[in-house]
């Protein structure tokens, strides 16, 4: 009895979805659990297990193609042993040749390149000749770039002799199909940019303090907790009181009504392999320092990962995005609609500050707010991030709720 493989269903937000990898082929063994193939929505990547153990006996929708809720994409032979004939198998070496023709038309369509593995040989610029394919019918899969990538390093390197008649290096160019989340990413950016009356507002925040505090505190906060003191549960802290303040920040702009939120859930922008998402951490104004960093590396590991449930991509009424990870010195966010505001982190660098008539080389970060200047006002938006820049330079304040 043949076990059909399905498309999970779909977030009601979400329409249709992607193949996205493969990781078994036709005739490859299979346990109970094992993870058949990834699908690729528009805000997460779902993996789809194989219901029985048994043998993966045919695919349907290769890689790439867009698949709906419930489609059925590949067949599983339950109980079945790797390399024994299939009834399935036995039917096919017996059909018709108008079937046998429409076999040979799909193994020849197999033989292209996957979006995934189009988007690896782009990004280590290597020529899809330059690498043997094991995959059904020679096809070229993920791991055959990984064995290439890995024998090229363990290769010795040899140093070719200039040669003055050798020609000059081929100009080439390589075409990357974008993955459905860049896609989704680009398209909310330039709606973001198009529909809302965005303005940035800028500041700067001495964080020799935090650091201090940090400095002193952060093996006993280890020990007791088990997590790092990082800077983002300061800035978390510090963002869900300026919420509290300033209640036009938490709101959003729905047709011609203002949706004021009384919780707190905050996105963060995390940067993953996929493209840009942005995790929410729910219910911050309930959340100790700690909850707060556990909340957060969780969240991005799963990022990394690309094991983000579609719950935990949902909502948010804020987001905070730390460019200063990658060096940025400053920038100006984009807003995350429905959202009304973002604020930008960015490196913290040493400068010279005049404190009480004297210079002093002070740790600074700049701080960048992004907002919708149709719900959010000059002095709302200032004020808030003066409050941010308060919190932030005079830690004790988030303890002591003043």
């Amino acid at each position: 009895m043949t076990i059909e493989i399905l498309v999970p269903d779909l977030p009601e937000s979400v329409a249709d979805a992607t193949v996205a990898t493969w990781h078994k082929k036709p005739g490859d063994a299979v346990e109970r659990d094992e993870v058949l193939v990834d699908i690729e929505t528009d805000k997460v990547v779902l993996e789809v297990p194989a219901p029985e153990a048994g043998v993966l006996e045919a695919i349907i929708e290769e890689e790439g193609a867009t698949v709906l809720s419930k489609q059925l994409i590949a067949k599983l032979n339950p109980g079945a042993v790797a390399g024994e004939p299939t009834p399935d198998k036995t039917e096919a070496a017996e059909a018709s040749p108008d079937k046998r023709h429409t076999a040979s038309l799909t193994e020849e369509t197999s033989d292209a390149l996957s979006p995934a593995v189009r988007r690896l040989l782009a990004e280590h610029s290597l020529d899809a000749g330059q690498v043997k394919g094991t995959g059904v019918g020679g096809r070229i899969t993920r791991e055959d770039i990984e064995a290439h990538l890995a024998n090229a390093k363990s290769a010795p390197a040899t140093a070719a002799s200039p040669s003055v008649d050798a020609p000059a290096a081929a100009r080439s160019q390589k075409r990357v199909p974008m993955t459905r989340l860049r896609k989704t990413v680009a398209n909310r950016l330039l709606e973001a940019k198009n529909s809302t009356a965005m303005l940035t507002t800028f500041n700067e925040v001495n964080m020799k303090p935090i650091m201090d505090l940090r400095k002193q505190y952060k093996d006993q906060f280890e020990e007791r907790h088990g997590i790092r003191l990082g800077f983002m549960s300061f800035y978390v802290k510090a963002v869900t009181e300026a919420l509290k303040r300033f209640p036009e920040v938490n709101a959003s702009i729905d047709g011609d009504d203002i949706v004021y939120h009384n919780y707190f859930d905050i996105s963060m922008a995390v940067s993953t392999p996929r493209g840009l998402v942005t995790p929410v951490l729910k219910d911050c104004d309930t959340l100790g320092f700690s909850e707060i960093e556990k909340g957060i590396k969780e969240l991005a590991i799963k990022g990394r990962d690309g094991k983000l449930t579609v719950d935990e991509l949902m909502g948010g009424n804020f987001t905070i995005t730390n460019g200063g990870v990658f060096g940025s010195l400053m920038s100006t966010p984009i807003i995350n609609p429905p959202q009304s505001a973002i604020l930008g982190m960015h490196k913290i660098q040493d400068r010279p500050m005049a404190v009480d008539g004297k210079v002093e080389i002070l740790p600074m970060m700049y701080l960048a707010l992004s907002y919708d200047h149709r719900l959010i006002d000059g002095r709302e938006s200032v004020g808030f991030l003066v409050t941010i820049k308060e919190l932030l330079e005079d830690p004790a304040r988030l303890l002591l709720d003043v």
